[in-house]
């Protein structure tokens, strides 16, 4: 069995009830379904009127007569009604028995199916919760290689094909193969002669169909490869839209694109042919074996009389019903195929190791009572060392800031402190406790982060802001928005706090957003709050708005500032001057000054205001 499949198993286990009564329904439907061709005999035994007249019902003789003592009750009173009401009445009761047989073997058929639908909707549903929890739970660093078109690709597009592909094999494994072996019981009990030859031709044309479809598996992977990397395309293009536009690149992205399609143009043409060429390849080759079989058996009807000619009908009716689940098998074990290609890169991603996570006895943080200190801190990106023997101790109350030209690890330590990204060597402590010691919940609830690109999600100012602390009120919201300087633009805006501010908050300029993510982190309130490059890509006059901001949210509060203007940092309890991942100058900014050394010549570089 497939790996593939196997992994499937344990999300189909909540899910059995339906698969039994897929089962149920699956042998009932393939049952009745041989059975209505076998009740096409009667009826041609009434058309021609050369049925057996037997006039006794029955005697029972156990199992191994079962099919004698039903064709002899069922003939008894085809003669029976004849006498008393004429031929038609025979004909409209072997007829009808023809219909009800059909109806049944249709009910069962969708019952099988509406039991399928809710196990493959069921197993989708739960398979894309199960993805999203990982993608979310994937630390940053996995990200920073992997292309998030590919991701979204593969939580979309694949999980579908999987859905849609997989769950076929319930059909290959019962519905099929029941109706071809019923099938194939009757025309046995018929003739074993004529039968030899379908017998024969099963295993030969499976054979022929699935060398067909040998390399399916492998041009699938290429095919959903490419899908991702063209989602991708269309996810970077439009959220870097302006930058497209602005250096006239329109024509390389559609290029770019254009080349992909084209990819993926050949590749699923490939797997169509191969899909295509499926069905109509069982079919001729069942015709042909129903061909074989008209000769064969028209001679044991004409020549050696040996075979009733109302029975061969009934038989090449039967022959013709193996046909079209041959046909179905044959097209199923391809998209099996495909779903096996799909399952494999959704599998990618579930069984990705998440190297960041809490240990088995995690302690939870009640709070932040004393000191953050980071020992002998040695961390690299690959292969790139950014911080080398780095130690800082940050008292509880104070402001540090971290100020040093870019590439010198400032923001390394704001990643490393909400644990986005693990300490190689050396180790963080929060009041005393490792931070690999603790759960990563407690201890980002005691952090609020405030980035230079603040980020904003599609949705009104309330809901962007109330992230941190979903149960905060309105007044709440607006207490933070006045803090952070926000509420003078928003208690203008048409719908005040519910305005919607667009993909990305596009809708609101640089300083409108950044304050924004200063509300979002006063609301959650927490005891520690990292500012990484917070005012860097504003405008003078909105780092003055923002600046307030910040001296507000910062007031009785832990404060790691990480600045490129040393305007936000001339307030900060102790400066850390930082040089290639190492600390070259630290105190406040007098002290600094004083020395005349590194942090002088930032400062000579830029004006105060």
């Amino acid at each position: 069995m497939d790996q593939n499949l196997k992994k499937i198993i344990p999300f189909a286990k909540k899910y059995k009830i339906h698969i039994v009564w897929n089962i149920i329904h699956n042998t009932l439907y393939a049952l009745f379904g041989t059975i209505g061709m076998v009740m096409i005999f009667p009826v041609l035994k009434v058309l021609f009127d050369n049925g057996e007249k037997i006039t006794k019902l029955p005697q029972y003789q156990g199992l191994s007569e079962i099919d004698t003592y039903l064709n002899h009750i069922l003939f008894y009173y085809v003669n029976h009604y004849s006498e008393l009401y004429g031929p038609n009445y025979a004909l409209l009761l072997t007829v009808s028995l023809v219909v009800i047989t059909f109806l049944f073997k249709n009910l069962f058929g969708y019952l099988g199916l509406q039991h399928l639908t809710k196990l493959k909707t069921g197993v989708l549903r739960d398979l894309r919760e199960k993805m999203f929890r990982k993608i979310v739970s994937l630390p940053i660093p996995y990200y920073s290689e992997k292309r998030k078109g590919d991701v979204m690709a593969r939580m979309l597009g694949d999980i579908n094909e999987v859905q849609n592909s997989f769950f076929m094999v319930l059909e290959l494994i019962v519905k099929e193969p029941l109706t071809i072996i019923f099938s194939l019981v009757a025309m046995i009990n018929i003739s074993w002669k004529l039968t030899l030859f379908v017998l024969f031709f099963i295993p030969v044309s499976g054979y022929i169909i699935s060398k067909i479809g040998k390399s399916l598996k492998g041009k699938s992977v290429k095919a959903q490869q490419e899908n991702g990397y063209l989602i991708s395309i269309v996810e970077e293009t439009l959220t870097g839209l302006k930058v497209v536009k602005g250096y006239n690149a329109e024509s390389f992205f559609t290029q770019t694109f254009n080349n992909s399609i084209n990819r993926l143009y050949q590749i699923t043409n490939s797997i169509g042919k191969k899909n295509n060429l499926a069905s109509p390849m069982s079919e001729f080759l069942g015709i042909i074996v129903i061909s074989i079989l008209l000769f064969y058996g028209g001679n044991l009807v004409l020549v050696d009389k040996s075979l009733d000619g109302s029975l061969f009908i009934a038989y090449i009716g039967l022959a013709y019903n193996i046909l079209t689940p041959a046909k179905a098998i044959s097209k199923a074990s391809y998209q099996v195929k495909n779903g096996l290609a799909a399952a494999e890169r959704v599998f990618e991603v579930l069984e990705v190791e998440n190297t960041i996570k809490d240990k088995p006895n995690a302690i939870t943080l009640d709070g932040f009572h004393d000191s953050i200190i980071l020992k002998d801190i040695t961390f690299a990106y690959e292969d790139e060392a950014v911080l080398k023997n780095f130690s800082l101790t940050i008292p509880k109350g104070k402001t540090v800031a971290l100020v040093g030209q870019s590439g010198s690890g400032k923001s390394t330590i704001a990643n490393l402190l909400t644990r986005f990204y693990d300490v190689k060597n050396g180790e963080i402590q929060i009041d005393g406790h490792n931070v690999k010691d603790v759960t990563m919940n407690s201890l980002r609830s005691l952090t609020g982060l405030v980035t230079q690109d603040s980020i904003m999600f599609n949705g009104s100012i309330k809901e962007n802001i109330k992230f941190g602390k979903q149960e905060a009120t309105d007044e709440d919201v607006i207490e933070a928005l006045k803090i952070a300087n926000a509420y003078e633009f928003v208690k203008d805006l048409p719908k005040g706090i519910d305005t919607n501010i667009g993909d990305s908050g596009n809708k609101l300029s640089g300083g409108q957003k950044q304050r924004l993510s200063i509300a979002r982190a006063v609301l959650k309130n927490p005891p520690i709050m990292i500012l990484d490059e917070a005012t860097s890509a504003l405008d003078t006059e909105s780092e003055k708005l923002v600046q307030v901001a910040l001296e507000n949210m910062m007031q009785n509060r832990t404060s790691i500032v990480i600045a490129h203007r040393l305007s936000t940092i001339q307030k900060a309890d102790t400066i850390v001057v930082m040089q290639k991942g190492k600390i070259v100058e630290q105190g406040s900014h007098e002290e600094l000054i004083a020395l005349n050394g590194t942090y002088n010549k930032l400062v000579s570089m830029q004006s105060f205001e």
